[in-house]
């Protein structure tokens, strides 16, 4: 049964035995603002901030109001790497299969199913994402599948590197090789690569909206 954010906040600090402090810390939200809602000196809270306290606790907004406190972990996703500096994926995966840096819960917009998660590290790909943003996508085979062209990818090329990168084709280019668009203004388009597979990021997630699991 749906309740106010104030009631669901309350209960879910006593079933999980967390402070108020931690979970202001996780949500990175004013500790003084969850106070004074807990107090009763404030009515309501913005509606971001009430999907990041949420998403402290693991679940969603609307998990959270009916009371539900446990992540659905049967839909999450490996985050199998990160996108360093030089927005190279590094895909040797040392974890053992289905297992990653961390867990988080799928985006309601997508299956889980072959979806594989990277978080952003650093600024080289500012401004379409950040550091700590999370990006989905799916590899079912070798090669470049029409429908990756003129869209942001992970794409390998043919000495094993892997790229973050806008993938593009020019007319009369040799068969198998695309040029390379990155995103910051600093680093150079990289021109006729041989590309060995290419895989359209599906859904990019700010870290903002991110749900471990």
């Amino acid at each position: 049964m749906t309740t106010t954010f104030k009631k669901a906040l309350e209960k879910a600090l006593e079933e999980t035995g967390r402070s108020l402090r931690s979970v202001a810390i996780a949500a990175d939200v004013s500790y003084e603002q969850l106070k004074n809602l807990k107090q009763g000196k404030a009515k309501r809270t913005n509606v971001d901030d009430a999907v990041k306290v949420a998403a402290a606790f693991g679940v969603q907004i609307e998990d959270f109001l009916n009371g539900n406190f446990t992540p659905d972990t049967t839909s999450a996703i490996a985050v199998a790497g990160r996108v360093g500096a030089g927005a190279t994926v590094e895909l040797s995966d040392p974890y053992p299969k289905g297992d990653g840096l961390y867990h988080v819960a799928c985006p309601p917009q997508i299956s889980p199913t072959n979806i594989v998660a990277v978080e952003v590290q650093g600024n080289s790909m500012e401004p379409a994402y950040e550091e700590g943003d999370i990006l989905f996508y799916s590899r079912d085979a070798l090669g470049v599948p029409a429908d990756a062209i003129g869209k942001r990818c992970i794409v390998e090329d043919s000495e094993g590197r892997v790229w973050v990168k806008l993938l593009r084709r020019r007319e009369g280019q040799p068969e198998g090789l695309f040029d390379l668009i990155s995103f910051h203004a600093d680093a150079p388009p990289m021109y006729d690569v041989a590309v060995k597979w290419a895989a359209p990021v599906k859904m990019h997630l700010g870290r903002d909206l991110i749900q471990r699991v």
